[in-house]
């Protein structure tokens, strides 16, 4: 019901903005025009209260609803989790994912298509359906990738795709909602997410951005918390595409502006102002871990950083104690991890540090 809400409401928001804007391109009523401006801001209005009605119906069904009873589906393609999706569980491509918003669930299959949605359970007993638990014959090695701020799993297709064709091992790209929740919510849905691994499995990871530090509060967490499936002596290597591993001067020259905590959320924050409260829930990976920053130099400089940097983040701020290898490169930062040659890197980088 609560997802009813919720999608009825952004629908009826954008046909309520564009009804506006037709109106005021085909010049009827003209009068109309002046209250245009007002019919986009009831556009704003009226999502803002189907959303709010969405999360207050959402924490109904939580103490009311059957767990078992889900919503109808309609198997539809999905954009597979842009910002407001976090991986919960990923089994031979298909995804378990939880809205950061209305905190319901869904599934979808690798192609992203919408396969149930509405309990976490109805979801599971889909999947349990269309994968049956076996026993595991042979362990698997899995690459974990994980992506940075404001960004989704599709920005590491390309990395993902060239990982397998160089190896025997499994990519999988991991979708959290970057702008909607604190890393620690992130680090909390991979340790789920690895844990329902098969026990033999064996893990490496390729993280970009903010998903190195997710990575570094999850290696954290099973070292305060206790490790029962044995998590850490399973993961063999790690490669950091452009982490901000001791904050970011960018995400906190932008913090004061208001709109950055707003269009980034509390993780952004977090790079930020916040970092002082984020470092100590933090851990240098026990495993092998390589760097590679990058550099750039051109006639447009981002006054928002002072020194050497990929646009985003410094060199010196990609650092961290115990490195195996840094690496500078000549690469953008929101390219990082498609840049051919920072992809054949990474994936050197991977063989030789499972090879160990």
């Amino acid at each position: 019901m609560a997802a009813v809400f919720f999608w009825c409401s952004y629908f009826f928001s954008r046909v309520a903005g564009w009804f506006g804007l037709l109106i005021c391109r085909q010049q009827f009523l003209p009068f109309l025009r002046t209250n245009v401006v007002k019919l986009r801001n009831c556009q704003s209005i009226v999502f803002l209260i189907g959303l709010t009605t969405a999360v207050n119906l959402t924490r109904a069904d939580e103490m009311t609803a059957d767990e078992s009873r889900g919503f109808p589906n309609l198997p539809m393609k999905t954009a597979g989790g842009a910002q407001f999706w976090t991986d919960h569980c990923w089994q031979d491509g298909y995804r378990l994912q939880k809205n950061a918003l209305t905190k319901h669930w869904r599934l979808l299959d690798p192609n992203n298509v919408r396969l149930a949605w509405g309990k976490r359970v109805q979801c599971e007993q889909k999947l349990v359906s269309l994968c049956p638990p076996q026993e595991a014959t042979t362990a698997k090695h899995r690459v974990i990738l994980l992506h940075g701020l404001m960004r989704t799993a599709g920005s590491m297709k390309s990395m993902a795709a060239s990982i397998e064709d160089a190896s025997d091992s499994v990519a999988v790209p991991i979708t959290y909602a970057s702008s909607r929740a604190p890393i620690a919510s992130h680090a909390a849905a991979l340790r789920e997410l690895l844990e329902a691994f098969p026990e033999d499995d064996t893990f490496s990871f390729v993280a970009h951005s903010m998903g190195n530090i997710i990575t570094r509060h999850l290696v954290a967490d099973l070292q305060r918390d206790g490790d029962p499936k044995g998590i850490l002596p399973r993961c063999q290597g790690m490669v950091m595409l452009g982490p901000p591993n001791q904050g970011a001067i960018i995400a906190e020259r932008l913090g004061p502006t208001k709109v950055f905590a707003w269009v980034t959320g509390k993780g952004g924050m977090e790079l930020g102002k916040r970092w002082a409260e984020l470092e100590p829930n933090l851990a240098t990976p026990p495993f092998p871990f390589h760097i590679v920053a990058g550099e750039v130099h051109g006639p447009i400089e981002n006054p928002l950083i002072d020194g050497d940097g990929d646009f985003v983040v410094k060199v010196e701020e990609t650092k961290l104690d115990g490195a195996a290898s840094h690496t500078v490169v000549p690469v953008l930062h929101s390219f990082l991890m498609s840049d051919q040659a920072v992809i054949e890197q990474t994936i050197e980088l991977l063989s030789n540090a499972t090879a160990q």
